[in-house]
């Protein structure tokens, strides 16, 4: 009972570190959160993409780095894209992107790892998704992506338009709405980040260090796709894998092991490869796949490259 209290007490005393060092961070998110909630949505998205329709792939990727759509809303503006019968490669471009990072989640990554590694992260992002449209226009462009789509593109502004209108009839935020999604934002993001930051050092103190420093940790060449494997089964979500992949850091996994997880797993979990499903298919779903496993290991090495040079 003892050596109980010790470990719960243990992992209490390194969940409190961890957030009286990233407190400021959390907070930042959820403001961001909150803003991003309340003034950007899938119908502003949209129609940002409509009217930059020429710019493709670009305007869809930094559409999607800058935006903090769930699942059902990035699923919402590729069905407009598609709708608007808009080609393959901005759309892979947004599909590669979009679940790996938003500004909220540069900030919380900055204070969990430092800025350095939430940088990466975030540029990782947008050349994944350069690279994953760049991709998709090559083989569109050869008839390899012909019919890949679970939906029939529909002719005609009329999705612009009912966008627009919609965009228009939005209410003006007061401060009381913009206080109340800050205040649910932070909850949500403090509870998530408490009880995976708990699990993780729980974990860190139950299973031996030298056990995945022996895995993940620098040196090792396997370390870093086994990462990028794992992240497809055990990543749930933002708020909840960034303080558990803390924890894998604080144990002996690498930077680049780390970056390899939240790649993967943000963008090829279980729940984001079925939401594809309902949109594209095998063909979209395996070059996004591809593209973001690819990607994972090649940024995990460089990352880890990099710190072993001094480089950062």
């Amino acid at each position: 009972m003892t050596l109980l209290i010790e470990l719960f007490s243990k992992t209490l005393l390194q969940v409190w570190h961890t957030l009286s060092v990233n407190w400021i961070f959390l907070a930042a998110s959820a403001v961001i959160a909150a803003a991003l909630k309340l003034y950007v949505d899938q119908d502003r998205v949209a129609a940002f993409l409509k009217r930059n329709r020429k710019s493709g792939m670009l305007a869809a990727t930094l559409a999607s780095v800058a935006t903090p759509l769930c699942s059902c809303g990035t699923t919402a503006v590729i069905l407009g894209m598609m709708a608007g019968s808009m080609p393959w490669a901005p759309i892979v471009a947004f599909m590669v992107a979009s679940p790996l990072t938003s500004p909220q989640e540069l900030i919380f990554s900055a204070g969990l790892f430092g800025w350095n590694f939430a940088l990466a992260f975030f540029i990782a992002s947008i050349a994944l998704g350069l690279l994953g449209g760049a991709l998709a226009q090559i083989f569109e462009s050869r008839g390899w992506l012909a019919n890949q789509g679970r939906f029939k593109p529909i002719s005609g502004a009329s999705g612009l338009i009912i966008s627009a209108e919609s965009i228009q009839s939005k209410p003006r935020v007061t401060w009381t709405q913009f206080m109340h999604e800050t205040w649910l934002a932070g909850k949500r993001l403090a509870l998530f980040f408490l009880g995976f930051a708990f699990i993780g050092y729980l974990l860190n103190n139950l299973i031996p260090s030298q056990w995945i420093s022996s895995l993940f940790g620098e040196g090792q060449v396997y370390g870093v796709p086994l990462a990028a494997l794992l992240g497809v089964p055990f990543y749930f979500n933002t708020e909840a894998s960034l303080p558990l992949a803390r924890a894998l850091l604080d144990a002996g996994m690498s930077h680049g092991a780390v970056l390899a997880f939240l790649i993967t797993g943000a963008g090829t979990s279980i729940g984001a490869i079925a939401g594809a499903l309902t949109i594209a298919k095998w063909r979209i779903v395996g070059l996004v796949i591809g593209t973001l496993f690819i990607g994972a290991v090649v940024f995990g090495y460089g990352y880890d490259f990099l710190l072993l040079a001094g480089a950062l």
